[in-house]
């Protein structure tokens, strides 16, 4: 069932109306006619009703009793969604509970991967985990499966690539589509099985033999249902779009096209939705603008662009394409800051003192013209390198580039005194032939041009972020919050093995603290194996309505406010800046946001996660492919984690493997969690975090993107020959 926003607005009205009914002490419990006789629903409105009901029974908003009576939720039979274990347990997330709930194989009540269910809790604890039983399937949360093809005599199978899901699906021959051994397959799930029956299903979709080019990236999109094809209603819309800026968009705006501006952007970089500009005035204050690509303009609020952005969330960068989240005739066209073309944008103005402080800014709406494109390798040259050539090509803007660096060190300067944590984790990039095969894994290191960028960003999402807290005005704010005091503890304890301690408040740290810790320990032994464990102990960011402050920039107020065209909350906060830089944010609209932009901001950090775990499964596929070739070979690595099972080795080219616990020879190993160490029971040798350690290829498993590593035999431990 899909919807406009006027309608969703007035189901989820209706859904509150029945909660504050239910919840009401004087509530006696009522079926469903009744209910609706009591609330006078006319009978045309009865089936709407009734959708009503079943949506807040699978949110776990209100339950019903075997009688059919309608009731509050019984806090001890919470509802959350039910992840599936390949072994045959699951767990429960439920949101606001730290931890998730273990469900034993024989208490899953039916349950698949991703429903959403109601448990009763049980009195057993697994670890940490309280355990429960699923009693209701409320809601199924996996419709459709993408696997491989396996055909039998008579009928075929379909094995899932989520290995989260231990069970094939079974189909029948005539529910086929014709798929042979190999074909990678969308199945929909038609029955979801029991005890002694395996699922059920039908292809709908045959992606093509796994073997073929880009086969196995397509699969990875339709198993995380990440949208591509923009549907007709959207491109009509695009078609309508001008490909160039008209005269009426630009008036009454802040003409800055004599202002001297540039984009900084990675070589392959096509959606360029921000520009920068720099100059010092007499004082030695500095001014800078941040001009960010006024989508809005062109994506107007409720429009089937609107709507098909806000489901997607956001673009999603995967290894060998990008699936925006705008089309391309607006992210690539008309909203991108191209050089030497006039552009709309909103603009954050600021002046900043020699000690980095915002003293005075002003957020506009501006028409721009970006005098060149620059890259970040290009703008590293001229900076680091000091090469000539560079220099001499981009004379005119060498001074700006120089007072860029200039300030940014001061930003950055600024925000280490206060605790922002910086993390320098190696990233990569593949690099890919026309065939989809990895050829290279080159390393993506952070320069003065990319630090530029970030300080600048971060600066103006500050401000804007501020500005907006302090006029008290609906807002989607990115926030971080603080790290669980338990993990911190854990961290705090272990670390004095190594002579180190961070200071703690109670139970709580300041971000300061961490940063300290992390400078203490740069170029030492521990450093990845501290800075691992300190990024474990913190949280997610998130998008909030509510201002509650970022942990990892220690700094109160935050936002997105610099990329519209690759992330809907930027492009929602844009339509509030302007509609209040118009005087238009009346009583009205403010109620209207502040019943829109709570399920804005929480899809936005949902739709996130999905595209950041799948652009790390289309990364971890291709880096075992990458590997697959290069079975015998030795290399120098060191240890990214350690678990009961075997210990994780990242190479220098950020592929990660694991060599199991029963390869490790010598002795026999048990993992000692303490002190994250795998420790020898007769010998007492460990392996620990953070080490170095020489390792070879053993085998590699592309279905199941991971790569298998051993000791190599001719060398010990230590890595000297035997």
């Amino acid at each position: 069932m899909t919807m406009n926003y006027e309608e969703n607005e007035r189901f989820e009205r209706r859904k509150n109306l029945i909660c504050e009914l239910i919840e009401d002490d004087m509530y006696v419990p009522m079926k469903e006619r009744e209910l609706a006789a009591f609330m006078q629903v006319a009978k045309e409105e009865r089936e709407v009703f009734r959708n009503v009901l079943q949506a807040l029974l699978s949110e776990g908003r209100i339950q019903v009793t075997k009688q059919g009576k309608y009731v509050k939720p019984d806090v001890n039979q919470p509802v959350g969604i039910f992840i599936s274990h390949a072994k045959g347990f699951g767990f429960v997330e439920i949101e606001g509970r730290e931890e998730d709930l273990y469900i034993p194989e024989d208490k899953t009540g039916g349950a698949f991967h991703l429903d959403r269910v109601q448990v009763t809790l049980l009195p057993g604890v697994r670890g940490k985990r309280q355990e429960a039983a699923v009693i209701k399937v409320l809601e199924r949360g996996t419709k459709q499966i993408v696997g491989t093809y396996e055909q039998s005599q008579n009928f075929g199978f379909v094995i899932p690539d989520n290995h989260k899901i231990g069970t094939d699906i079974f189909v029948s021959k005539e529910r086929s589509k014709g798929a042979v051994t190999g074909h990678k397959v969308v199945v929909e799930l038609t029955s979801y099985g029991d005890e002694r029956h395996k699922p059920e299903g039908r292809v709908t979709e045959i992606l093509g033999h796994r073997n073929d080019p880009g086969v196995d990236i397509m699969s990875i999109v339709r198993a995380y249902d990440l949208p591509v094809e923009f549907g007709e209603k959207v491109m009509n819309q695009t078609q309508r779009i001008p490909e160039e800026v008209l005269e009426s968009d630009k008036a009454g705006r802040i003409d800055l096209r004599d202002l001297q501006m540039v984009t900084i952007d990675g070589e392959d970089a096509k959606d360029l939705d921000d520009a920068v500009s720099l100059y010092q005035d007499e004082k030695g204050w500095y001014h800078l603008g941040v001009h960010i690509a006024d989508v809005t303009n062109y994506v107007q609020e409720n429009s089937a662009l609107d709507w098909e952005a806000l489901e997607r969330g956001t673009s999603v960068y995967l290894v060998d394409r990008v699936i925006p989240m705008l089309p391309h005739k607006l992210s690539n066209g008309i909203c991108s800051l191209n050089q030497g073309v006039d552009r709309l944008a909103l603009s954050c103005l600021m002046t900043i003192n020699e000690k980095g402080d915002v003293t005075d800014y002003q957020i506009a709406e501006t028409v721009i013209c970006v005098n060149r494109r620059m890259s970040y390798t290009c703008v590293k040259k001229i900076l680091e390198d000091k090469d000539e050539a560079e220099r001499k090509e981009y004379e005119e803007l060498v001074p700006m580039f120089e007072l860029m660096e200039q300030l940014a060190g001061i930003l950055r300067h600024k925000r280490h005194k206060r605790g922002s944590i910086d993390f320098d984790f190696a990233e990569s990039k593949i690099i890919l032939n026309e065939n989809g095969h990895p050829t290279d894994i080159k390393p993506y290191e952070r320069n003065v041009a990319t630090k530029i960028i970030e300080d600048f960003m971060l600066i103006a999402n500050e401000t804007v972020a501020q500005h907006f807290f302090w006029l008290e005005l609906p807002f989607v704010y990115r926030t971080h919050e603080k790290p669980d005091p338990e993990k911190i503890m854990k961290l705090s304890a272990f670390i004095r093995n190594f002579g180190h301690y961070i200071k703690l408040t109670g139970e709580e740290v300041h971000p300061k603290e961490l940063q300290k810790l992390l400078d203490k320990i740069a170029d030492t032994d521990e450093e990845t194996l501290i800075s691992r464990l300190t990024l474990r102990s913190m949280k997610q960011a998130k998008y909030t309505v509510e201002c509650t402050g970022h942990f990892g920039l220690a700094c109160q107020y935050y936002c997105h406010f610099t990329s519209p065209i690759r992330r809907y909350p930027d492009l929602q906060i844009h339509r509030i800046i302007k509609e209040q830089l118009r005087g238009r944010l009346k009583e009205n609209r403010i109620e209207h946001y502040e019943k829109k932009l709570p399920e804005v901001a929480k899809h936005a950090s949902k739709m996130e996660r999905r595209a950041e775990e799948a652009e790390r499964e289309t990364d971890k596929l291709k880096k075992a492919e990458y590997m697959e070739e290069r079975i015998g070979e030795v290399y120098e690595g060191v240890i990214s984690g350690i678990t009961q099972w075997g210990i994780y080795v990242e190479l220098p080219n950020t592929v990660e493997g694991l060599i199991h616990v029963a390869s490790l020879p010598g002795d026999y190993f048990c993992y000692d969690e303490k002190s994250y160490e795998m420790v020898g029971q007769e010998t007492g040798m460990t392996y620990k975090l953070g080490e170095r350690i020489t390792v070879q290829v053993k085998s590699v498993d592309c279905f199941a993107r991971t790569v298998d590593f051993m000791i190599p035999e001719e060398e010990d431990y230590y890595g000297e020959r035997r």
